[in-house]
């Protein structure tokens, strides 16, 4: 409520119609708090829609942007075991499906003398936040392998670690165990570990190691790779 001083006539106060510098230095903030965006820069602003449409919650929307994203990999590979054979790795890592924490990966693997051969596709279930730098999955898929004169293919079960010290996939660790058909007679467990660091915006190093062991042998796989991120 605003109070105009009173002055006094005659044996009568009236109010004055003066207005008081305090009031005139409200209006003035009022009118410098105004901040005026032309409609071209609103337009073109994303960001300047949603705030204005309605202010966002910035530190959920923090927690629920993912701390890594979609890589495409292609690398060489070397399988010690196999008589240090030469070979390639391709693969795309964590499709996201939406920010439901679903993730889809797969990858095929080959020696060049045709002595191990690997592809398969998992599911991933990413059961913290998606914008943590510690996050942990259950998997399911499919997986065959070849080994020399054993292979085997079947469900694929496991969980991963992933470790996020860099977001957006600027660098990360990932390791995880898993099995193909376990329980069966055929089972084949697979424990592997990689590591990344983006060069550019874009691109990024990754190297890798992997342990098989099945009925038949102990098999082992270490992967340079080049991956291309996406945003």
């Amino acid at each position: 409520m605003r109070l105009f001083p009173l002055v006094l006539i005659g044996n009568c106060l009236f109010p004055s119609l003066l207005v008081s510098p305090v009031t005139a230095q409200e209006r003035n903030s009022e009118e410098d708090s105004k901040i005026d965006i032309p409609l071209k820069d609103i337009e073109q602003s994303p960001v300047l829609q949603e705030w204005l449409d309605k202010v966002p919650n910035v530190l959920e929307e923090i927690k629920q942007d993912p701390a890594f994203v979609t890589r495409l990999r292609l690398g060489f590979a070397v399988f010690p075991s196999t008589d240090d054979a030469g070979g390639l790795n391709v693969g795309i890592e964590d499709i996201f499906i939406e920010r439901t924490g679903l993730t889809i990966s797969a990858d095929y693997q080959t020696a060049f003398n045709g002595d191990r051969n690997a592809v398969g596709a998992d599911l991933h279930y990413f059961l913290l936040p998606l914008g943590g730098y510690i996050n942990f999955a259950p998997m399911v898929g499919y997986r065959y392998v070849q080994s020399n004169d054993f292979s085997t293919d079947g469900v694929h079960l496991g969980v991963r670690l992933m470790l996020t010290f860099s977001r957006t996939g600027g660098g990360d660790i990932s390791v995880s165990q898993s099995f193909i058909s376990p329980g069966g007679s055929e089972e084949v467990g697979i424990t592997s570990f990689s590591a990344g660091y983006a060069l550019t915006s874009h691109l990024r190093l990754s190297g890798e190691i992997e342990r098989q062991n099945s009925v038949e042998d102990e098999d082992s796989r270490a992967g340079l790779n080049l991956e291309w991120l996406f945003y």
